[in-house]
């Protein structure tokens, strides 16, 4: 058994240097290479963080042999091509989110990575914050009773740019994919299923694309989530779970640091986890994990619920008509 770990980090964006910020945090973990398609951007970002190779092109990176696992940090719509590239090299994949841009194309990865017995996992960093595992233990035990209604936003306003990739429809952009994803995949944890009733608004904005959203989700035995996200406004990004007992509440659930229990008769628990660097190495320590005891998917983020979620996001984008050029949904 490998003592560390050696990642490959495929796409050198912006979100490549948060994820490789917190990976340094971790011992287990060496950064052995970088691939771009542009050789120089490669080259700069090795050097940035002191990484031995770097690559001009994804199949260079892919065909590494010293590579055990490679994080996938391109455009939403470039994912599946690379992810498989990546799975067909014999790589373990860690693959930012959202997985893909429909159900399908999840599917299709699972599958493939599951006929090549490879680890493959969805980059949801919210699920594995100490913060929201404490809020894990809570709902397991039953603290707040019954769930009985989750509330959850997020949301960043300001001015974007029209041709930029949040409100590209070419690469992918809206509000769901980009920011809505993190409250669906949260509503999905709480409840353990995906909603039988989905009803929503969106506002289309002049690219084709949502820049903002509005989620009701309606569950067996009356149980509901209330959900929106917004690249049009600073929306509060707490998340609250309301039990027959008590409720949890999550601030800034996306970068949880915090959760904190009340029940019915006052009583109040605050677990207080602030966490060094940027909270990225604790997704990497999950998928670090289950590749040393020879798991090919996470129990916290496993293949069937980051499809599952998917399809939910899927009727989402029905409902509204919003299909992105070329796709095909399930």
């Amino acid at each position: 058994m490998k003592n560390v770990i050696k990642w490959g980090i495929l796409g050198p964006g912006a979100i490549a240097h948060r994820f490789v910020e917190g990976l340094l945090t971790i011992e287990e973990a060496k950064i052995a290479a970088v691939g771009s398609r542009d050789r120089k951007r490669a080259e700069s970002f090795s050097k940035q963080y002191g990484i031995e190779k770097s690559y001009g092109s994804y199949v260079e990176l892919a065909s590494d042999p010293d590579i055990d696992i490679i994080y996938v940090a391109t455009p939403h719509p470039f994912h599946k091509e690379c992810a498989k590239l990546c799975l067909d090299a014999g790589k373990a994949v860690l693959c930012e989110k959202p997985f893909t841009l429909n159900a399908r194309d999840t599917l299709e990865l699972a599958e493939l990575a599951r006929l090549r017995n490879l680890f493959l996992m969805e980059a949801m960093w919210t699920r594995f914050f100490p913060a929201v595992e404490r809020t894990r233990k809570w709902l397991k035990e039953g603290a707040i009773g019954e769930v009985q209604l989750f509330k959850a936003d997020f949301g960043f306003g300001g001015e974007h740019d029209p041709k930029s990739r949040i409100l590209n429809p070419e690469l992918g952009g809206g509000a769901l994919l980009d920011l809505g994803i993190y409250p669906v995949s949260f509503a999905s944890m709480v409840f353990g299923t995906q909603p039988k009733n989905i009803k929503s608004l969106a506002d289309i904005g002049p690219t084709g694309v949502d820049e903002k959203c509005t989620m009701l989700f309606g569950y067996e035995g009356g149980k509901m989530a209330s959900l929106s996200a917004s690249f049009k406004t600073d929306l509060i990004n707490d998340a609250w779970i309301f039990g027959t007992k008590g409720n949890i509440h999550i601030p800034d659930f996306f970068k949880a640091g915090k959760a904190i229990l009340t029940l019915a008769n006052g009583e109040k628990e605050v677990f207080d986890s602030p966490y060094e660097s940027t909270g990225y190495q604790f997704e990497a320590i999950e998928a670090i994990d289950c590749i040393k005891q020879g798991r090919i998917e996470s129990n916290i983020m496993p293949l069937d619920e980051s499809i599952a979620i998917m399809e939910t996001m899927d009727s989402l984008r029905t409902q509204w008509q919003l299909r992105y050029p070329g796709e095909q949904l399930l």
